[in-house]
């Protein structure tokens, strides 16, 4: 009988080969446990990310407004930031850069706060044309129709100047703007405007002309190096002063609109700033500026409409039946002015928000010293536009306009070489011609003519 088969062998070799898969198995386990501990990590950082940078808010491309909600989402920004793969955000980034920076030698890189507004259009153009970098930022409200403003930035487009649209009181891009690029100067134009609209609208002028200035110049403290800082305060903050001409050491703690409470509050904010800061602050008080491209909500921009138009007007006169008279400034006089401003502001003496010494702090007033009764303002559009005015005096309401208003400009033109060369008339004609160009009117005006010559050409009299 045979003896049976040695089994053991078998045994242990099953045995062996079942170790080696539990062992195997566990390998495979624990690499597949880090394998999706690791993503899952990976999955969660990008969502911490994407929901952290989610909130940025959108910034403008000036190239493509009407597409800026879509161009330049919360996103893309986080991208580009991170990645480098949003190639609209780092168009952004290129042209914030692009535009900012100076082609002189030894030129400023400005950033231009309302730069798509009146004066700012004027101003940001002079800076770039004498080589001068420029960035601008404007929120483009509709305190006046938003369509000129835009058209204002176009303008500013030809000239290699980017608007970038945003908020004063959106200190995370105010941030940004500082992260990208380190400013030289700030021109600081921003503002919410009109003395009449402040009694419908109060809390516009708390928030642009107070809270906004605040928000700017805490990052400007906080800024390394600090920037100077010129910016536009108004002859309104004379309010109800009574001595002629107004001089910057004339009282100005009687303001008689919410508009000019408001502007004092800056000059008094701009001082603290200085004194604990080291801030270069220099005020700047405008007086009633005019010329192309300018606010519709002004005198001489309504009456030259409304008088085109066949519409009535009103003339203001005093409760004592005085007539009313402005200080009225062409816009390239002011110009001038902001740079003179600018090109004597000394440097700021602080450093990351703490203050090092002493720091130029200056106010002047941007008039043209020569006062002119709104009635006389009429008589000359009513020449240059050939029209006869429907004109109707009325009392001035108690809305809180004064009266009257008269620049002492000798300050400005002993330090900053200022000198105001631009007559009333003079400077109505510049914009007279550029408003009939503007609103189409001229076109209009060709299109009659050439109306009236066909008409002659079938029979019409003789000329």
């Amino acid at each position: 009988m045979a003896s049976p088969a040695d089994t053991s062998k078998t045994i242990k070799l099953e045995r062996y080969n079942s170790y080696i898969r539990k062992v195997n198995t566990t390998k495979l386990l624990a690499a597949s446990s880090k394998l999706l501990f690791r993503v899952t990590l990976l999955v969660a950082l990008l969502l911490l990310f994407f929901f952290t940078f989610n909130s940025y808010p959108p910034l403008s491309d000036n190239h493509h407004h009407h597409n800026r909600r879509h161009l330049h989402t919360s996103t893309t920004f986080f991208s580009s930031a991170f990645y480098g793969a949003s190639s609209s955000s780092s168009s952004w980034e290129k042209q914030v850069r692009h535009s900012s920076t100076p082609r002189r030698p030894n030129g400023f890189s400005v950033l231009v706060t309302g730069a798509a507004g009146f004066v700012g259009t004027h101003c940001s153009l002079a800076l770039k044309k004498r080589g001068d970098g420029v960035l601008g930022l404007d929120n483009f409200n509709s305190y006046y129709d938003p369509s000129l403003k835009r058209s204002r930035q176009q303008l500013l487009s030809k000239h290699q100047i980017f608007v970038v649209e945003g908020d004063l009181n959106d200190a995370q891009l105010l941030a940004k703007l500082f992260d990208i690029v380190p400013f030289t100067h700030i021109l600081h134009l921003a503002a919410q405007a009109g003395v009449r609209y402040a009694m419908q609208n109060p809390q516009s002028y708390v928030n642009s002309n107070i809270a906004g200035f605040v928000k700017l110049l805490e990052v400007a403290k906080s800024a390394d190096p600090q920037p100077s800082i010129v910016w536009a305060s108004s002859s309104s903050v004379y309010g109800l002063n009574t001595q002629n001409p107004f001089s910057e050491a004339h009282r100005t703690d009687q303001p008689a609109s919410l508009y000019a409470a408001t502007k004092k509050a800056g000059e008094e904010i701009a001082h603290t700033y200085n004194h604990i800061y080291g801030l270069s602050i220099t005020g700047l008080r405008f007086f009633t500026v005019y010329g192309p491209w300018g606010r519709p909500d002004m005198a001489y921009f309504f009456f030259t409409k409304d008088i085109l138009q066949g519409k009535p007007i009103n003339i203001y006169e005093t409760q004592d039946g005085r007539a009313v008279a402005r200080d009225f400034t062409y816009i390239d006089d002011v110009v001038k002015g902001c740079l003179g401003a600018l090109d004597t502001a000394q440097k700021s003496t602080g450093s990351g928000g703490r203050k090092r010494g002493p720091a130029q702090l200056r106010i002047y007033n941007l008039g043209n010293t020569s006062p002119v009764p709104v009635g006389k303002l009429v008589g000359i559009l009513e020449t240059l536009l050939n029209v006869k005015a429907k004109k109707h005096v009325i009392k001035m309401p108690r809305n809180g306009d004064v009266p009257f208003t008269h620049a002492n400009v000798s300050l400005a033109h002993r330090e900053l070489g200022y000198k105001p060369t631009t007559d009333l008339a003079s400077g109505l004609k510049k914009f007279v011609k550029w408003y009939v160009s503007y609103s189409g009117i001229e076109t209009r005006a060709k299109r009659g003519a050439e109306a009236a010559t066909n008409d002659d050409d079938d029979g019409g009299a003789d000329s």
